[in-house]
Parts: C-alpha cells; sequence; structure tokens
C-alpha cells in the first residue's frame, strides 16, 4: 500500500506520525544521537533518549527542536527522514505530501525552514498548520462555529494560546516556556536548595510523579538520586510535592501571563463565549496535576482538560489530512 499523506506533530519533546487509515503510527521522543567522528546519526527517538546524558565525547544525543522552532536544520532533517522511512519504507513509489503542526508565534523564516526540511527529506508536498489550530480540532471543539473558543496547549517547547473563530485564529500568543523548562526549574531549584545535581530526565520523572501546580493537603514524597555537589559522590534526598510546586511557580505564573494576553486582545463577544465555555487544555503539560485548577482560580473562567490531551495536536492533523482539500483552502500555509 502507497503512502500518500503523512501527519506529524514535530515537537520539542515527543514527535508524532499519523497515517489516514492506520491513526498514530510513531509516538517517540525528538531526539537524535550523532557521531561527532563521522556526522553520522547514530540512533533517533526512543533508542536516542535512552543515550541522553549518559554519551562518551565522541557522540552527542540532542533535541533540534528548541521552543517549537528548528533549532539544528541538519539534524531535524535526519529526523525527519527517520520518521517517513519508518512508515512510509525507505524505498517509496511514491512521495508523500506532509502536514505538519507549527506554532501560531514562528516567523516566516521559522516557517520555511521547517518546510524545506520536511521537502528535503522527501515529501513532495508539505503543508504547515497552526498548533493552536490543530489542537482545537483533535479537541472536539467547533472551531467553524461563529463562537469564541479558547484553547491553552502546553507543549515540551512552548505554551500556545488562540482564541478562535469561524475557523480562524482571533487572538493568539506563544509563550516559550513549556515542560522543558518545567524541568530545568525543578533540576535548578534542587541544586540550590541541595547542593544536588541531577540530569533532566530525571527532573521529568519528579514532575510526572509528583509535580502539582497547587500545594496539597496531603504531600506526596520521591526519593531522588544525583551528584553531591561539595564532595562529587552520589547522593539521595527526599522530596515532597509542594517543593517541586514552589520551584515551577515562576513558569507557571509566565503560561498565565500568556492566557491574560490573549483574554485582553479578545473582542468583547468571544470574550463573553469564552467565559460560558471555559477554556480548554491540551498538551503534555496539561497533565500537571491541578493546573486546571490553578487557571480557574486565577483567571475565574473554567477551564478543563481535553481526552488524551498528549493527542490533541495529532488527532488534529488526522481530521485535517482525511480533509486536506478543504482545509488546504482555510487554514494552511503551504509551500
Amino acid at each position: 500500500m502507497f503512502i500518500r499523506k503523512i501527519g506529524i506533530d514535530l515537537g520539542t519533546a515527543n514527535t508524532l506520525v499519523f497515517v489516514p487509515g492506520k491513526g498514530v503510527v510513531a509516538n517517540e521522543p525528538s531526539v537524535v544521537a550523532i557521531s561527532i567522528l563521522d556526522n553520522k546519526v547514530l540512533a533517533v527517538g526512543n533508542e536516542a533518549k535512552e543515550m541522553l546524558g549518559r554519551t562518551p565525547d565522541t557522540i552527542i544525543a540532542s533535541r533540534p527542536m528548541k521552543d517549537g522552532v528548528i533549532a539544528d536544520y541538519k539534524i531535524t532533517e535526519a529526523m525527519l527522514k527517520y520518521f517517513i522511512n519508518k512508515v512510509g519504507g525507505k524505498f517509496r513509489l511514491v512521495r508523500p505530501e506532509i502536514m505538519i503542526s507549527i506554532p501560531a508565534g514562528v516567523t516566516s523564516t521559522e516557517r520555511r525552514a521547517v518546510i524545506d526540511a520536511a521537502i528535503r527529506a522527501g515529501a513532495k508536498a508539505a503543508y504547515v498548520v497552526k498548533e493552536p489550530v490543530l489542537a482545537a480540532i483533535g479537541a472536539g471543539i467547533p472551531i467553524n462555529s461563529a463562537a469564541g473558543n479558547m484553547i491553552i496547549d502546553i507543549g515540551g517547547g512552548t505554551s500556545e494560546v488562540a482564541i478562535i473563530s469561524l475557523g480562524g485564529i482571533v487572538a493568539a500568543h506563544s509563550a516559550r516556556v513549556g515542560g522543558n523548562r518545567l524541568d530545568k526549574a525543578i533540576a535548578d531549584y534542587i541544586k540550590r536548595k541541595y547542593g544536588l545535581a541531577i540530569g533532566e530526565r530525571t527532573a521529568e520523572e519528579i514532575k510526572i510523579q509528583i509535580g502539582s501546580a497547587l500545594p496539597l493537603m496531603k504531600e506526596d514524597h520521591m526519593e531522588v538520586r544525583g551528584r553531591d555537589l561539595t564532595g562529587g559522590l552520589p547522593k539521595n534526598i527526599k522530596i515532597s510535592s509542594n517543593e517541586v510546586t514552589e520551584a515551577i511557580q515562576d513558569e507557571l505564573r509566565e503560561i498565565i501571563a500568556a492566557i491574560k494576553k490573549v483574554l485582553q486582545e479578545t473582542p468583547p463577544e468571544l470574550a463573553a463565549d469564552v467565559m460560558d465555555k471555559g477554556m480548554v487544555l491540551s498538551g503534555g503539560g496539561a497533565l500537571i496535576r491541578n493546573l486546571d485548577q490553578l487557571i480557574t482560580k486565577t483567571i475565574e473562567v473554567p477551564c478543563y482538560v481535553a481526552d488524551e490531551p498528549l493527542l490533541c495536536v495529532i488527532k488534529g492533523i488526522g481530521v485535517a489530512l482525511d480533509n486536506l482539500d478543504l482545509y488546504k483552502r482555510t487554514i494552511m500555509l503551504s509551500k
């Protein structure tokens, strides 16, 4: 079977691939491991993520996407090639059309880089669609209705906030804060308070297991291993969920500031619609415990977590691919 269309949610933390008729066929970390000696790609995705923080001098494991946009063009191209080959096979008779999600706040140069990388990686044509629109489609929001719908998509590198009405974005703001910044904040906090150095994977684990946007009455605890900065030896500490809450406060405030900024730019009628329907939270960041409650409490507008928030953007790409001709005319920016 020839694969003619592929949808890619090219995220800072994870890359998801959708094929019509098959659904989501790949969901792997956006990490590439490269050998410095011969500039060869050694591993991509899950295999490369295992190498993070564990490589010798001759190998670099890195994330080619930073803040939702391409930070390293060549490595992104290699990563796209890997995912296209994975779903379509290396020897393809037909070059597929590819749809890729991009943050709402990207520049035309950043957009062009994504399209060029996809075409060099083997696409016949590449279309880019803004993430908030796709996340809204995937969350089941009727974006074509004449009513204001607010989507907050918190990914690994960016938090996208947008008001959507009649299939288009009315007001939007893209804050370069997401899951990766939260991980860094946790690692920095532990370094300051306990004099312990931990890796980004450990910081991510802490966030997932005991992280909360609001202080908890009944705290959770977790044992953390790292390197003692004074003696240089391995050391164990116990960290509580309320300490994690304290560590990520500044980043959460930035996300809330982005929501307020968009609401201030929203026409009154659409703002009234948002007050009625509430805001929808999607992306990996939506899984942080009590984040919806924190937003509801601070903004005083109801906030709900979408079903399967991690898959909202890729599900939106799936719907757009199934109706490619319709979306080509309305929401897409193509080459």
